[in-house]
């Protein structure tokens, strides 16, 4: 049953009225129905947050607005006036004056939404003089280096010359944010637009998109996981599971008194607010609060964390590169400088900070992907770079990663089963039935169902393509996992079920953890220990309890400070 919330009437009409809407995806000669009939509106200048686990439609609905759908997918009923005009049936040529122009999208992907072949400043020049917004090449530069700094990417002229794989995630992720508002549309739709970017970051671009819906009536569509992010810049909740919504109203009455069983689900497992009223040990659903204790210890009794013998060494690691100045120049890049470390057996070790920080490329290091500049890795005390290839290959089926992106880490030709069993395979571990029966495990242990192992990742959504990651990465029962933001494009069921998972595995294995995030609320559940990163260095380092209670630097403070939602107040 559906529970909607009393709202004040606004005076002006809809800007977007959706009405019935149904949307399914032909399979085998059937229509395959995933949207069931919702119904919303968007009045000018208001945000809308859609809010739900991956799968429940909420992709789905917002590109169902704008015909692009992917696939076979197609409105199959119902209603969508956009400025009192039917868009249900409407031409291709109006579909394409529309958007951009009046409609703009971010889409959810950065790394496969931007051409590898271009570099960014000239898609986003294509993106402004396909809609028309300046003439002559000199203003089309300078309004594209205006759209990138408004979108809070810094250096913005010198970034302009690169290629997106120059770009961290999170700035590819506000390339895509520019080029989305760079016609300044009257609705913004935006599929999970700062999943991919760190907190400061992140109220960087929510601060902008505000003030231009304030200043411009710019209406905005949020499509997102995080309910922190819905609380404090949402002024309407809409809550969709299984293609229907199931409560919407406003966003702070919804989630300081959610009313439907799923509502209230989804805001006991959001770490980013829950975590810090519960405390260090929260109870996720459906794993009990105690599976997040994660070395006990608390515990009087509890075996200790720390060894005589560190897992994982780095000591005065620097990694520096090359970046192209034009007329065949270039300009020394330090991306990682002086960066000491330990790791001990059974532990897990956050790396934080802002987009371009350096944390992916220590990760990267550790697992011997890139190679230092100088400094020093030592895993169970031998020094990587003098190991053989032998020991090498070796040392890679007991040091396992789970990358960032979902979408570029999994072979689109490749079925699901055989993406998780690859690592098995290039280790020569098993018979084709014991890998096959591996495989099946992993689905389960990551809450996918056994069926997806003959899927392609295409035909998933970011967050299970995410979750078949993280299965491939537990195939060789690794000693070390390396997360480099692991969690970050679940939604917060499944991320509870996975942190829970991890945390389980890590007891039962004894297993050890580098955890790379820009979300300092996991970190508070996941982690023992916390390296903060600005620009390439370690700032500060202690525990998880000392940082967040005591933060000795100013910016870690500013990184606690940005966590959406934080101060506010939940219901359960």
């Amino acid at each position: 049953m559906n529970t909607l919330r009393s709202e004040r009437t606004p005076i002006e009409p809809p800007l977007l009225s959706v009405r019935g809407l149904r949307v399914g995806f032909k399979v085998d000669r059937r229509i395959n129905e995933v949207v069931h009939g919702v119904d919303f509106d968007v009045h000018p200048g208001e945000t809308v947050a859609i809010v739900g686990e991956s799968g429940s439609g909420k992709s789905t609905t917002v590109h169902a607005l704008i015909d692009l759908l992917p696939g076979t997918g197609k409105v199959t009923g119902g209603s969508i006036m956009w400025n009192g005009k039917e868009l249900v049936g409407a031409n291709r040529r109006t579909m394409e004056s529309l958007r951009g122009r009046e409609i703009g999208l971010v889409p959810q992907d950065p790394m496969s939404n931007l051409n590898p072949v271009w570099s960014v400043g000239f898609q986003v020049e294509e993106a402004i003089r396909a809609n028309g917004l300046a003439q002559g090449r000199a203003e089309v530069h300078r309004r594209a280096v205006a759209v990138l700094e408004q979108a809070g990417l810094k250096d913005a002229e010198t970034r302009m010359k690169q290629y997106p794989h120059q770009f961290s995630g999170g700035m590819k992720q506000r390339a895509l944010i520019g080029i989305g508002l760079s016609a300044d549309p009257q609705l913004l739709i935006a599929d999970e637009p700062t999943s991919a970017l760190d907190v400061t970051v992140q109220r960087v671009v929510l601060d902008h998109l505000e003030s231009r819906t304030r200043e411009l009536g710019t209406a905005v569509v949020f499509v997102t996981h995080d309910l922190g992010l819905a609380a404090e810049r949402a002024q309407k909740l809409i809550v969709m599971y299984r293609g229907n919504i199931v409560e919407a109203g406003p966003s702070r009455e919804i989630l300081a008194n959610p009313q439907h069983p799923y509502t209230k689900r989804l805001v006991s497992a959001a770490p980013s607010l829950a975590s810090r009223r519960l405390g260090s040990k929260p109870e996720l659903p459906p794993a009990p609060a105690e599976s997040f204790d994660l070395a006990a210890i608390a515990e009087p009794d509890a075996k200790p964390v720390v060894t005589a013998q560190p897992m994982i060494e780095v000591e005065n690691l620097t990694k520096m590169y090359k970046l192209r100045t034009g007329n065949f120049g270039s300009k020394d890049f330090v991306a990682v400088s002086d960066a000491t470390f330990q790791i001990h057996r059974g532990e897990t070790m956050a790396l934080v900070g802002e987009s371009g920080s350096g944390k992916s490329t220590i990760a990267k290091m550790v697992l011997q992907i890139e190679k230092p500049t100088s400094g020093t890795i030592r895993i169970e005390g031998n020094d990587t770079a003098a190991l053989s290839g032998a020991q090498l290959f070796d040392l890679r089926s007991r040091l396992q990663p789970v990358f960032q992106d979902p979408y570029g880490s999994l072979d689109p030709l490749m079925s699901i089963g055989n993406s998780i069993a690859e690592p098995l395979n290039v280790h020569g571990v098993g018979d084709r039935s014991t890998r096959r029966q591996r495989v099946l495990e992993l689905l389960d242990q990551v809450a996918l169902p056994r069926a997806l192992a003959t899927r392609y990742p295409n035909e998933l959504s970011g967050g299970q393509r995410q979750r078949v990651a993280v299965a491939r990465g537990l195939a060789l029962n690794p000693d070390i996992l390396v997360l480099d933001e692991a969690v970050s494009a679940l939604d917060v069921l499944v991320q509870a079920q996975i942190l829970d998972l991890l945390a389980s595995l890590q007891r039962e294995m004894d297993l050890t953890y580098l955890f790379i995030t820009h979300d300092l609320a996991v970190v508070r559940l996941i982690a023992d220990r916390v390296c903060v990163m600005e620009a390439g260095r370690i700032v500060e380092q202690a525990s998880v309890d000392e940082v967040f209670d005591n933060p000795q630097q100013p910016y870690t403070q500013r990184l606690l400070d940005a966590i959406p939602g934080r101060d506010i107040e939940l219901g359960v």
